[in-house]
């Protein structure tokens, strides 16, 4: 009964230590002489952590959120919001989101931008809103330190997306890359593209990113889907008549990627743009491309018969060892260690057999 107890009381607790797991503190109570005031405000309600846009977190894989003021001694005030994402990839794509093209790139966290007072900057799977009461030369450093005591993830959780490294780097406009997971993102991004162009059931990746040209801007649009047949599939479906639309102009595939290019699509430069983006596969061969010797039969046959042949070895030398102690203690010892003749005698019973019978 006793068992039953302690059973049924550990099946119980088991859901509230998940759920204190999952609902750990993002923030630290203090870092770099700021010191946490009041209680932070904690919630895994996307409408709470973000009434503007709930669905948007939600596709980028929202988890949870905390916010928090902090002060300093001299009068300073800092608030910080951190939201928790499933992985770095979904990190990234609200990263990119909230980021804005008037922003200057800072070294905080694994990426960071800055307008004004306002801080955004994301380690991992945690982005991190910080807005200063006014801004000091050791602002950068201070968020820095802060970065480094946010939760890490775990190492599948914390690689990038891939897609930004197919991205040309002449004339882009800096911070005006937006990578995009779902259809609502898509809308409120105002990306030229419907989601039924996009077709979000094949889970594709989104990424658009503005550049700069001598004819006009330029928008490069990267599709990318799971293989190379849906991503022919979607070209074909863009390039139809029913899907055209007079934003999009400048279609091509590589690979599994569909790029398109809108603004000033009539110029070379936008051509020169769209075939700048290409595919190219990475081939990791991890089958052996010859027998290793483990494999080898005939080494493992030859590796039995050594083996074999070591035993035989070692029992020769033992017996050698101690037939030689015998013999020598037999030697100078005659008699009083081994063939004593109380250890030779035999017990006799003497059993006879008595007939019985009468005569």
């Amino acid at each position: 009964m006793r068992r039953t107890v302690i059973a049924v009381l550990f099946c119980l607790s088991v859901p509230g230590l998940v759920f204190a797991a999952d609902t750990a503190s993002l923030l630290p109570k203090s870092f770099a002489g700021w010191t946490e005031s009041g209680k932070a405000r904690t919630t895994t309600d996307a409408a709470q952590a973000d009434a503007a846009y709930p669905a948007v977190l939600k596709e980028y894989g929202f988890v949870s959120s905390e916010t928090a003021t902090y002060t300093r001694e001299d009068g300073r005030k800092l608030t910080v919001k951190a939201a928790k994402f499933n992985d770095a990839t979904g990190t990234y794509g609200a990263f990119t989101f909230y980021r804005q093209p008037a922003m200057k790139t800072e070294r905080i966290g694994t990426k960071a931008a800055s307008a004004n007072q306002r801080i955004l900057f994301f380690r991992d799977n945690v982005l991190v809103d910080a807005n200063f009461d006014r801004l000091t030369e050791m602002s950068a450093a201070e968020l820095r330190e802060l970065a480094a005591l946010l939760p890490a993830a775990k190492v599948s959780a914390a690689n990038l997306p891939t897609l930004p490294e197919y991205l040309p780097k002449n004339d882009v406009v800096e911070n005006s890359a937006k990578y995009i997971l779902g259809p609502q993102a898509l809308v409120a991004a105002k990306v030229p593209l419907t989601p039924e162009q996009v077709d979000f059931s094949h889970d594709p990746e989104i990424l658009v990113q503005d550049y700069s040209s001598k004819s006009g801007p330029l928008t490069l649009i990267l599709l990318q889907y799971p293989t190379p047949q849906i991503a022919g599939e979607r070209l074909r479906a863009l390039q139809s008549p029913q899907q055209s639309s007079p934003n999009m102009l400048l279609i091509r595939r590589s690979g599994p990627l569909v790029d398109v290019v809108t603004g000033a699509t009539s110029s070379d430069e936008a051509q020169r743009l769209l075939t700048s983006v290409n595919y190219e596969a990475e081939v990791t061969w991890n089958e052996a491309t010859s027998m290793s010797k483990r494999d080898n039969i005939g080494n493992l046959i030859l590796g039995i018969f050594a083996l074999i042949g070591i035993i035989l070895l070692i029992s020769f030398i033992f017996g050698v060892f101690f037939g030689g102690i015998r013999l020598l203690v037999k030697r100078f010892f005659p008699g009083r260690v081994f063939d004593r003749p109380e250890d030779i005698e035999f017990i006799q019973l003497h059993l006879r057999r008595e007939n019985t019978s009468s005569k």
